[in-house]
């Protein structure tokens, strides 16, 4: 058996049939955390720590657990003593994804083959650097090889979105979208938030000394994201909750930390409550999407985040999360108004979400997200999904992928895994297979760009 053959992740002739069905569809990916700036340069890459390692905290994570010196990882040392780091324990990573991606990306852009290891890192750093100096390895050209038709970015509300505009104008054939991700402005009482508010007040001209302001100043940006093809709000939490809280106790909220007073967990409970069904309101009247990203704990390792800084690695997942009563409001109050996506970093909620999905026509089950992106995270979900709910109303998939070459292979393993999670279907007589091969390009293809009203 090879590594990494044609037949890579699929164990049957159906899903072999049925993987063939889908392999060259489009890409449309409608969550990533893209650097627009770099692609509309169009200036590539020196090397191939660079392109895999550079931005990637799942990466970082991994050798960090195989005791490499953050120095190797996030630090001063070149980024060939870094690959070469990386290289020489890359054989332990074995059983990761990211073991999968780095190897497929390795293979379908670069054409090498060879496993990488402490033997190979050297041949692979010389011929992937004299690769990346050609024109065929710029980001531009990568999206035209990779047959990527859509992405979205991950977009603060005071974005100018320069970089949309130029986008439209530098690169051909992709259709490039921003998405409306709220964070700071629900982490009331952080000093992020008191930045969010001035940057606000920054970008829209609206002063946002009174509550009211500060709505209007959202409900400008979330306009002009409109006027800029966005079709989707985005929001991380830990926790959520969802619960009617009244203008005046969220303005009662607001003012009490513009004065710097300390908020209660009830204060900001309920001005993040007041400002979620705000969100809700505004998508449900332009038609956009609502993605909810619940329970990963941010910045856990608390050395890490004070000597690395966010999103560097040190982030874990929560189960104790009551996602059923939390939700329920939200859930009701736009009963059939704005399609919601469900994303949750613990596999063990899933059941809450797919039955919720299956309780609200207008609720997805988001693709396995973070920790759960694997061939097993991602044949675990469809199959609960597809047996509990409809796998034909799983929102398809995306590749939260900070890295522009890894965009094919992250799509590439969720084809895969789809095809034989269906494959299987149809080997146990369950599916037809011509209802197995409309299902698999509905949800590679069809199934995002209609749910996100890319169409």
């Amino acid at each position: 058996m090879g590594f990494l053959s044609d037949t890579y992740l699929l164990e049957s002739a159906a899903a072999e049939t049925l993987y063939a069905e889908i392999k060259s569809v489009p890409i449309v990916d409608p969550h990533t955390h893209a650097d627009l700036e770099e692609i509309v340069a169009n200036d590539g890459w020196d090397d191939i720590w660079e392109v895999e390692g550079a931005t990637d905290h799942y990466v970082w994570s991994m050798m960090r657990t195989r005791g490499i010196p953050e120095r190797k990882i996030t630090g001063d040392a070149s980024n060939k003593e870094k690959w070469l780091a990386l290289a020489a324990e890359f054989p332990n990573f074995a059983g990761n994804p990211s073991y999968e991606w780095i190897h497929l990306d390795l293979k379908r852009r670069f054409g090498i083959e060879k496993p990488i290891s402490e033997a190979t890192a050297e041949s692979i750093w010389t011929e992937t650097k004299a690769q990346l100096a050609t024109d065929t390895m710029r980001p531009q050209q990568l999206l035209a090889d990779m047959n990527v038709e859509l992405f979205c970015t991950t977009d603060d509300p005071t974005s100018s979105l320069e970089a949309h505009e130029e986008a439209e104008r530098a690169i051909d054939g992709v259709d490039v979208r921003p998405t409306w991700r709220l964070d700071r402005a629900l982490h009331i009482g952080r000093d992020s938030w008191d930045e969010f508010v001035d940057d606000l007040e920054q970008a829209t001209g609206t002063g946002v000394q009174s509550f009211s302001g500060f709505i209007e100043a959202l409900e400008q940006t979330h306009e002009y994201f409109h006027a800029h093809g966005c079709r989707a709000s985005d929001l991380s939490l830990e926790q959520i909750s969802t619960r009617p809280v009244s203008q005046r106790r969220a303005r009662t909220v607001y003012r009490k930390a513009l004065e710097g007073t300390n908020l209660t967990p009830d204060d900001v409970a309920d001005f993040q409550a007041y400002l979620i069904e705000t969100v809700g309101r505004l998508n449900a009247a332009r038609g956009w999407v609502t993605q909810l990203h619940l329970g990963a704990v941010r910045d856990y390792r608390d050395e890490l985040f004070q000597t690395v800084g966010a999103d560097a690695g040190g982030d874990v997942s929560k189960h104790s999360i009551d996602l059923a009563d939390e939700l329920v409001y939200f859930l009701n109050e736009f009963d059939g108004e704005t399609d919601i996506v469900l994303y949750t970093v613990d596999p063990t909620q899933y059941p809450t979400i797919t039955t919720i999905a299956r309780a609200f026509p207008n609720v997805s089950v988001g693709p396995a997200w973070w920790f759960n992106d694997s061939p097993y995270g991602i044949e675990e979900q469809l199959q609960y999904v597809g047996s509990v709910d409809l796998l034909a109303n799983h929102a398809g998939m995306v590749s939260d992928s900070r890295k522009l070459l890894s965009y094919g292979s992250r799509f590439e393993m969720f084809r895969r895994t789809l095809a034989n999670v269906v494959g299987e279907m149809v080997d146990r007589d369950r599916v037809a297979m011509a209802h197995a091969e409309h299902l698999v390009n509905y949800l590679a293809y069809e199934r995002p760009k209609s749910l996100y009203g890319f169409e």
